[in-house]
């Protein structure tokens, strides 16, 4: 199988994990070029992923390693089980779709760099996978929980631009204490 076979098919699984369609105003691969160098992007710890104990929300808890500023991002039930689970070093008895993915790459040679959240606008939370292949580097549009989720099965790194802290923080999405767990 080709290399750009090989690149073509796992563009078309992303795409499928992050629930792209294929219409008009859907998102589009970027990975024509090679990958951009972020300017101020800092590596993130996948604190916590919990039920809001206010309003029961899914939530993912993000602290940078840097300057240590955090965000909650709410998510979706599968979602935070989907994050939950290699957090908290659970290996599911038959592979969830995550896994799946990982071993899709695995087997067309293509790896997975890091993932970048790389926006919030409109209370949405954007995201970037960041792939490697012999065939050259793909950038590939992502659900930032799904991002999460696979970055943490693959042990690389979650980055999220600055930006992302200034505009969570002015939209009042700072992390709510959490009672402890007894």
């Amino acid at each position: 199988m080709s290399t750009r076979c090989r690149v073509g098919i796992v563009a078309l699984a992303v795409a499928v994990l992050a629930g792209f369609s294929s219409g008009a105003g859907a998102p589009r691969d970027r990975g024509d070029g090679p990958t951009p160098k972020l300017a101020s992007s800092q590596e993130v710890e996948v604190v916590a992923a919990y039920l809001d104990p206010v309003g029961q929300a899914p939530v993912v808890l993000l602290r940078g390693k840097r300057d240590k500023r955090s965000f909650p991002m709410v998510i979706g039930p599968f979602e935070l089980n989907a994050i939950a689970l290699p957090l908290n070093h659970v290996t599911p008895p038959r592979p969830l779709t995550h896994d799946l993915f990982l071993t899709l790459f695995g087997r067309l040679k293509v790896s997975l760099r890091d993932v970048v959240i790389t926006d919030f606008r409109d209370d949405i939370y954007y995201a970037v996978l960041h792939l490697q292949s012999t065939g050259g580097d793909l950038t590939l549009d992502s659900r930032p929980s799904d991002a999460i989720a696979l970055a943490l099965r693959a042990g690389v790194p979650v980055l999220v631009e600055d930006q992302v802290f200034d505009k969570a923080a002015a939209a009042g999405r700072e992390p709510a204490p959490r009672r402890p767990s007894i």
